[in-house]
Order: structure tokens, then sequence, then C-alpha cells
């Protein structure tokens, strides 16, 4: 079992920028990738940014040029810097994670595991 707690949401103007924290616990085994997820109310869940043990990203294409994820393995927490943000990125962000690398990351149905979700609210 993995445990996934978001934390660094909130209300931000657009323009701005906002980083999101993520800590796992748990069975957090060497093989465990991360990724941010984000869901408006009536739409799919999207998957915006994810990294795999070796470092490598892979990202939206709504979020590129625009947000970074980022890791720090020693603790096991999972960061999204998001800057340049507009009223689009508004939406419920989600940390998940997969117990091994994944060829779909973005797919929100290869994950393993969720977090309970953080609200991130951009205003025009």
């Amino acid at each position: 079992q993995i445990y996934l707690t978001e934390s660094g949401g909130g209300t931000v103007q657009a323009g701005g920028s906002l980083r999101l924290s993520c800590a796992a616990s748990g069975s957090v085994y060497d093989s465990v990738c991360l990724g941010w997820f984000r869901q408006v109310p009536g739409q799919e869940r999207e998957g915006v940014a994810y990294i795999n043990t070796e470092g490598e990203t892979t990202y939206g294409n709504s979020v590129k040029g625009r947000f970074t994820i980022s890791k720090d393995s020693a603790d096991d927490i999972v960061y999204l810097q998001m800057n340049n943000l507009t009223p689009e990125d508004t939406a419920m962000y989600y940390c998940a994670a997969a117990l091994s690398d994944l060829h779909a990351p973005l797919d929100y149905n290869n994950m393993d595991y969720w977090g309970k979700g953080i609200l991130v609210t951009v205003s025009s």
C-alpha cells in the first residue's frame, strides 16, 4: 500500500505560480514512479506530468513549458512547479503512483495509487 498526501494548492491570479508537493509513504519501493493528474467536474482526468525512477519526465501538451515535475527521492516527495498559470489550469490536482515505469504514463488508468486531491484555482 502506498499513501499519497498532496499539499500546496490554493488560489492564485492568472500569470502567477504555485508549487504542489506530494509526500509518499508506505511501500514506496525503488521502482515506484509518480505523477500528477488533474480533473475538472464533468471532464475526464487529465495527465499533467510524470517522473520515473531515472528522473525522466513526461508532460501533457497543455502544460509543457510551464510546469515542471521533480522529486526528492530521499524523502519520497514529488513536486509540481506551476508557472504562468491560466484560469484553464483550475482543477483538482491528484498525485498518483505506479508500481513500475509506464509506457503510457499520462493515462490515469495505469496508475495504482492516488492521493485525495488538492484544489488549484486560478482567477482571471
